[in-house]
């Protein structure tokens, strides 16, 4: 199909974008990677009046350590972050995540800025997100705001973004010496969303216990869930069997999946469980310096 009439801006400078947003308000769109936002409108299903194309303003993309963080560019490319050592050797979960989302076609165009700004809850990295600590930068008219990844996502498709803020940013804390992280999924054919995913990142301490922990969950709610309690399960304790399988458990729990073609309410809490078992165990041997097959 083709998307109804809008008006195309392309604005050059943060600044110029974050006005066009004030004065167009609910009418304008923003769109980066297009690969959310494009389908939508061929399907007439999203009909903005404006579309604000950030694809011009220049030095929001990139990749680097720096002030504690690792920062990621709005407009960094999901095929950037698979093909980056840095990313591949300090960031396993998140080349995990880069390697799971849609197919090459999609990952050459869609940006991570946009992955998060879109808020399906079935996408990958919102998830990956939570369970790094994650925190997002939005800038419009008055300043900078950096955002907590736990309250950034406050419903589908909806963030606690201003109608004039752009993301601009992606900050995951700088890993500690043993801290690593997994990824896992289950879709129904390549490129597929998921019909569950588990994050899960986590620090051992000199004694090997469970110092840090971050698990969040995918396309099993309304938004992607942190597994608050799963988390607490692990903490401080060391991260065996019996240790890993309550952890599993309550992760399960903690999920909220609806029913649908991808199967039942009861499977897709099954496969949480098993999901996050697997994850949690891929992770600690990462973090205990084990070579797993990626």
């Amino acid at each position: 199909m083709i998307p109804a009439a809008f008006d195309y801006h392309a604005p050059t400078t943060i600044g110029e974008a974050t006005a066009l947003l004030t004065r167009l308000g609910d009418d304008a769109k923003v769109l980066s990677g297009g690969q959310s936002l494009i389908p939508l409108m061929k399907l007439r299903l999203a009909s903005p009046a404006h579309v604000v194309d950030i694809n011009g303003i220049p030095g929001l993309a990139y990749i680097r350590e720096g002030e504690g963080f690792l920062r990621i560019g709005a407009l960094t490319r999901e095929s950037e972050l698979e093909e980056s050592e840095l990313i591949r050797t300090r960031y396993p979960l998140l080349h995990d995540t880069s390697k799971v989302i849609a197919d090459p076609v999609v990952r050459n165009l869609a940006t991570v800025g946009g992955n998060l700004a879109h808020a399906d809850p079935a996408n990958d990295h919102p998830a990956t997100m939570l369970a790094s600590g994650a925190e997002v930068v939005a800038v419009g008219p008055k300043g900078e705001r950096r955002i907590p990844i736990a309250s950034f996502f406050t419903g589908p498709f909806a963030t606690s973004l201003r109608p004039d803020e752009i993301l601009t940013e992606i900050r995951i804390p700088l890993p500690a010496a043993r801290s690593r992280g997994a990824y896992l999924k289950l879709e129904r054919k390549v490129g597929d969303f998921a019909t569950a995913a588990v994050a899960a990142q986590l620090t051992l301490d000199a004694g090997g216990r469970c110092e840090e922990v971050g698990i969040g969950l995918t396309n099993v709610g309304l938004t992607p869930i942190k597994a608050a309690k799963a988390e607490a399960a692990l903490k401080g304790k060391n991260p065996d069997e019996a240790t890993i399988k309550r952890a599993a458990e309550l992760a399960a729990e903690a999920s909220e999946p609806s029913a649908d073609l991808r199967g039942s309410v009861e499977y897709k809490k099954d496969l949480v469980r098993v999901l996050t078992a697997r994850a949690l165990r891929k992770a600690v041997e990462r973090a205990q310096g084990v070579t797993t097959r990626a």
